[in-house]
């Protein structure tokens, strides 16, 4: 056993001394990196590797009961000194009031008529905490020493923040008083809430969301107990996993998550479908050419959507491409009219011919009839427990936004079916195609609308025409769609993890840092 570590009571923020061994909590944190820096699990194992890594964050959490900084009564009672002392260091407080949103949490509600374009509420640079602030600070030893801390400004910023919680004469403590305890986000979910999300779209970055915060915290504790710019840290015998998962340590990611279990419904949801077109195809070269002169990449993540139609004008070009035959590739990579062909692949209005149309269609509907068989529950089910059920908020999130993506897929199978009928119908009686006048554009750009993907744009080399075609020919006949240019489903996340220490703290952060905390209304 080692020295014992104690948190004094302060006076704006208590805690409740406790005995805990930190070679005893350094052997945790230590057996939760390794734990974290295992290479990403195979298929159908992360939900066993999340409940191990949460089982070791259990027992850390257990052992560090009582250690947390905390403040007497509701963050509520605290926003009159917060306002005080924004008014005092020159920030704007009128024209709006702190009202509880309910569902949204606090925010601010205005109590005068706004006019357009104006000023009304403003902040000074010197009330922000900021990563400069944070090198003034009592952190800036350790900040001078740490390359992590030097380039993930998000993760300054949380451990700025922490520190000057722990401080009760910290010249922030008016504003770090009215902070949220704790958020209904994924990384504060009971496990049995996580479970509820299984089968929807938002449980990978859940688990990874997890992952990188276990691995974070496990590398710092280690710093913050052995680094010799760390003794003088005001968190030094109370840095706690529940603090470092608090927002202000995992704002960025936690945002990414936030997003995808607030859009639970509405004609803002959208169900993400990841296709592409397969090497193996033998039209693959001039499917290929087609779609990089439409400015689409041959795989991409696309999205299907609540409102009508289900597709965005890059996923019809898409379709379309994947589903022509050899006869309607060369019609829109020969002849005059090949580029004004070009400019319609997106137009719902002028179809490729009504064959194409049935079976982009016809595969649609298919695609997304198998993405609603990997759910668990029907929506029948999940409506009746919603229903029925005491849900807390958590669970009822978890369970909407899970509805919200089955409603999407079933919405897009009614429409694909029903659009397949229609055309299917316009082949039978020999119904007339209808065509796009000449536009004469010669060499002008493509529309916008086909250059901008919804999601991941990756970059593609155009084929001349006549490797192209020449390629398409040199193949060996197949299918124009066999199963293996059907390519779609979950790329895996990540591949092994960087063994370095550093590194290991810092996967996952990289894609984000700020220079400021910044706040809008709080859950």
């Amino acid at each position: 056993m080692g020295k014992k570590s104690r948190v004094k009571t302060q006076k704006s923020g208590t805690g409740a001394a406790a005995s805990v061994s930190p070679k005893e909590t350094l052997n945790l944190t230590s057996e939760l990196l390794q734990k974290c820096s295992s290479p990403t699990p195979g298929p159908g194992k992360e939900w066993e590797e999340y409940v191990q890594i949460r089982s070791l964050v259990e027992k850390i959490r257990k052992k560090q009961k009582g250690l947390s900084v905390t403040f007497d009564g509701k963050r509520e009672d605290y926003f009159p000194d917060l306002m005080k002392w924004a008014s005092e260091n020159g920030a704007s407080v009128e024209g709006f009031e702190m009202v509880n949103f309910k569902e949204e949490g606090f925010g601010l509600r205005a109590t005068r008529d706004i006019k357009a374009e104006e000023l009304f509420l403003w902040v000074p640079r010197k009330l922000l905490m900021t990563v400069e602030s944070a090198k003034n600070s009592v952190l800036g030893p350790l900040y001078s020493q740490d390359r992590i801390l030097q380039a993930m400004g998000n993760i300054t910023l949380a451990f700025h923040l922490l520190c000057e919680r722990a401080d009760p004469n910290s010249f922030w403590q008016p504003y770090i008083q009215t902070l949220p305890s704790e958020y209904d986000t994924p990384l504060y979910f009971e496990e049995d809430e996580v479970r509820d999300l299984q089968s929807t779209q938002a449980i990978h970055d859940v688990f990874s969301q997890y992952k990188n915060t276990a691995r974070q915290y496990a590398y710092f504790y280690k710093v913050i107990q052995t680094h010799p710019h760390a003794n003088k840290l005001p968190l030094k015998d109370a840095f706690t996993y529940e603090d470092y998962r608090s927002p202000p340590a995992t704002t960025w990611k936690m945002i990414a998550v936030s997003v995808s279990l607030c859009g639970t419904s509405g004609r803002e949801s959208r169900v993400k479908i990841k296709l592409g077109v397969s090497k193996s195809d033998r039209l693959y070269a001039m499917k290929a050419e087609v779609l990089a002169r439409a400015g689409i990449p041959t795989s991409s993540v696309f999205a299907l959507h609540f409102t009508e139609p289900p597709v965005s004008a890059q996923l019809l070009a898409f379709l379309r491409v994947f589903c022509m035959t050899e006869e309607e590739l060369k019609e829109h990579l020969l002849g005059d009219n090949a580029l004004d062909r070009i400019f319609t692949l997106g137009n719902s209005e002028y179809p490729v011919s009504w064959d194409n149309e049935v079976r982009l269609w016809t595969f649609l509907e298919d695609r997304a009839s198998l993405l609603l068989k990997t759910y668990k529950t029907t929506v029948e089910e999940d409506k009746s427990f919603l229903k029925n059920h005491d849900l807390s908020v958590r669970a009822a999130m978890a369970i909407k936004l899970r509805l919200g993506e089955k409603e999407i897929l079933e919405k897009a199978v009614k429409s694909a079916a029903a659009n397949r009928e229609h055309y299917r119908k316009q082949v039978q009686v020999g119904a007339p195609l209808p065509r796009c006048e000449e536009s004469g554009t010669g060499g002008a750009r493509l529309p916008l609308a086909l250059r901008s993907l919804e999601e991941e744009a990756g970059v593609q080399e155009a084929l001349t025409l006549t490797e192209a075609v020449g390629r398409a020919k040199a193949v060996e006949n197949g299918l124009v769609n066999g199963e293996n240019s059907i390519p779609n489903g979950t790329r895996s996340e990540k591949g092994n993890l960087n063994q370095e220490e550093s590194k290991r703290a810092t996967e996952g952060t990289k894609e984000s840092s700020s220079d400021s905390t910044e706040r809008g209304r709080e859950q």
